[in-house]
């Protein structure tokens, strides 16, 4: 479940501090923020040897959103070599699931281009390849910034009141009053439920994103 009709739309760059750092970044960074119509969490990861960053993004729709009237979210993987821009997958959950998968030369020349349907393959407009290749170079740059603000995506199961993060650690996020009391609501509302919430944490604050059954068991990269 969303928060954000409730919480009201919080501008990420009050979380990003004016500092940064200059010591080396780290090779994996997971990170999010709230777009137009999804709060969308992001994984990064660099490759130094390979010269390559892989991106990938789950946005999870604001509630009541009727652009998109039948999907509940998706994911979005980005590949890019030596800064180009290689490959987009991206699929869409919802009762009229969606794929699309398409791969780029160094030119930005589309060499396979695939959407498929419930029931059917569907071709790829230019406009709509344009229009991914925009929100490609969109999503690594603010993943760049994000990273050098050290705004950090968190995950974890609520106990108590701290957090039981999916790596382990016991930690108590510094959540805001409309944060707690929707939290209280929540397990007074559906105490059955175990609490698991995603927060981005950063030097200037913590902001609660969303809360899911599930958090902790889906794995960006194959190699975790």
């Amino acid at each position: 479940m969303l928060l954000w009709r409730r919480l009201g739309m919080v501008v990420i760059a009050g979380l990003i501090t004016a500092c940064s750092s200059h010591s080396t970044p780290p090779t994996t960074f997971a990170t999010g923020y709230v777009g137009d119509r999804a709060v969308v969490r992001v994984w990064r990861k660099d490759d130094s040897q390979q010269h390559s960053t892989q991106l990938v993004t789950l946005s999870n729709a604001l509630q009541d959103d009727n652009l998109w009237p039948d999907r509940h979210g998706g994911e979005t993987r980005y590949l890019f070599v030596q800064d180009h821009l290689r490959g987009i997958k991206r699929t869409y959950r919802g009762t009229h699931p969606e794929s699309l998968h398409l791969r780029f030369t160094d030119d930005g020349t589309v060499s396979f281009m695939q959407r498929q349907l419930d029931d059917r393959r569907e071709s790829i407009s230019e406009d709509e390849i344009a229009l991914f290749q925009f929100d490609a170079k969109r999503v690594l740059e603010l993943s760049e910034v994000l990273r050098t603000g050290s705004v950090r995506l968190r995950q974890g199961q609520l106990q108590g009141n701290r957090v039981l993060t999916c790596d382990g650690q016991n930690v108590s996020p510094d959540f805001d009053l409309l944060s707690l009391r929707w939290i209280a609501e929540q397990r007074q509302h559906r105490p059955e439920v175990t609490q698991r919430v995603a927060w981005l944490d950063a030097p200037a604050g913590t902001q609660l994103l969303l809360a899911e059954e599930d958090l902790c068991q889906w794995k960006p990269f194959a190699s975790e």
